[in-house]
């Protein structure tokens, strides 16, 4: 039998090699075994199940719906394919014990994924997914036929995206967006984030442009990662046909990236601040600010100068969520494109984070390059650089260690003011400048990131991450 190891947010493995029906069968077995043997007081023994246009996806996503319906669970089934925060919000609005959503996110055409989602509508915290994993292979697995379930009104099948995107509209002033006549472009990279916005837009005076729509499992032979590498059909289009603003959501849409209304890429820290700037300046409101470790600075003097409470947590939306939980949070957000918004799921969600952005256009009636301008004006210049590098996991303790105790003394020419150590080793710098090593939870790869005020600067300090690598 393979080995079956939860990472971030799930299981994720290659289709037909490892993420086969036997082996997905095992892993919805142990999590109807869980969750029976945990109910969580207050929500019902219902769970969710959704799919993104992945290989098979819907052949999955089925036989899940199967395996939890034999376990005695009622089963909330998708219509369609559909994002992994629509399915979190049914968790959440069906007060369900949870959800499990196919796909692989932004991972190759040949992988597939197993999400898993706590009663919250957020992803599972790694404790409930280590249960789960020591559950595997504990009892025989238990199915339904998926027609005769559906007879007996044990699988409900349900659009799941309606009540999330009625939900989004909520979010924000959707009257002055609908009124805006904005011009906008959604790059969906061929994800299942393809047609949200046309629907959500539907009926208003915008003009809304779908960029790499079609399902294509192969996902046009890129990724499906909002990054710039993967912009350039869509780039050379907008360059030839401008637009107001480029949306780009990953393959699942829970994940951003973006570009301007002419195809030139933005940054996730950009489009964080852009948002943060927004909810402060315009929205006049406050709360706590959550950014995991890599994320900009500029979130920081932000946060200085509005007055804002910055809380710093490790790498991965699960510490975002926990910390939305406690309430008070104004926005949450990760290096990676994950942006949550308080009233409505503990989740990332790049659907909303559209909308939101369409709203800030709408109030502002500015092109988005003067508005980036103002932030950068007004906050100085921040470039971020990162790169993957292969290093054995076992000596990565080691290093990490060795980066704690032996801090340099300076980061270009800057003193060093911070080492911060809780998720991989973070060097900050009293001009904000930083340098961060911090290693994959699951694959011998070391990421090293940097930010700097220019391009150069932040590739030299990469190469400072580099050096230190090499001194184990």
């Amino acid at each position: 039998m393979a080995a079956i190891k939860f990472g971030t947010d799930g299981w994720r493995a290659v289709i037909a090699e490892d993420f086969t029906f036997a082996n997905l069968a095992r892993v919805a077995q142990a999590t109807a075994d869980f969750w029976t043997a945990n109910p969580v007081p207050g929500t019902q023994p219902t769970a969710v199940v959704g799919y993104d246009r992945r290989f098979l996806s819907d052949q999955f996503a089925r036989l899940v719906s199967e395996i939890l319906a034999g376990n005695g669970f009622s089963v909330i089934h998708t219509a369609e394919p559909t994002p992994t925060p629509s399915v979190s919000f049914a968790v959440k609005r069906a007060n369900a014990v949870g959800g499990v959503m196919l796909t692989a996110s932004h991972n190759p055409p040949a992988f597939n994924g197993f999400k898993l989602k706590a009663w919250f509508g957020g992803s599972a915290e790694p404790s409930l997914c280590q249960a789960v994993e020591g559950l595997l292979d504990r009892s025989p697995v238990r199915s339904m036929p998926f027609d005769e379930a559906v007879r007996q009104k044990k699988i409900v099948v349900r659009d799941l995206r309606k009540p999330h995107f009625a939900a989004i509209k909520r979010l924000v002033d959707f009257d002055l967006v609908a009124k805006s006549k904005i011009r906008f472009a959604h790059e969906a990279l061929f994800g299942v984030g393809a047609g949200c916005f046309d629907e959500l837009l539907a009926g208003t005076s915008c003009r809304v442009t779908t960029l790499n729509g079609e399902h294509d499992p192969g996902f046009g032979g890129i990724n499906p990662e909002p990054i710039a590498r993967n912009y350039a059909k869509s780039a050379a289009y907008l360059a030839r046909h401008p637009h107001d603003l480029c949306l780009v959501t990953d393959g699942d849409a829970d994940r951003v990236g973006g570009m301007d209304g002419r195809g030139n890429a933005l940054s996730t820290h950009q489009i964080i601040c852009l948002l943060l700037r927004h909810y402060v300046v315009n929205r006049r409101q406050t709360g706590r600010v959550a950014k995991a470790l890599t994320t900009t600075s500029m979130v920081d003097k932000m946060c200085a100068k509005f007055g804002l409470e910055l809380v710093e947590t490790g790498v991965g939306f699960k510490y975002i969520a926990a910390e939305m939980m406690k309430g008070g949070v104004l926005l949450g957000f990760e290096e990676s494109g994950g942006i949550g918004f308080p009233g409505h799921i503990p989740e990332r969600d790049g659907i909303a984070a559209g909308l939101v952005l369409l709203e800030m256009l709408a109030t502002e009636r500015k092109p988005l390059v003067r508005l980036l301008a103002g932030l950068e004006k007004e906050f100085g210049p921040h470039r971020y650089a990162r790169i993957d590098t292969r290093f054995p996991l076992e000596k990565r303790a080691a290093l990490m260690a060795y980066c704690r105790d032996n801090p340099p003394a300076r980061l270009l020419k800057s003193p060093l003011a911070d080492v911060k150590s809780f998720d991989g080793v973070k060097f900050v710098a009293a001009d904000g400048t930083w340098l961060m090593l911090r290693g994959s939870g699951t694959e011998p790869i070391l990421r090293i990131y940097a930010e700097a005020r220019t391009d150069a600067d932040a590739q030299a300090l990469l190469r400072v991450g580099v050096r230190l690598t090499e001194r184990l």
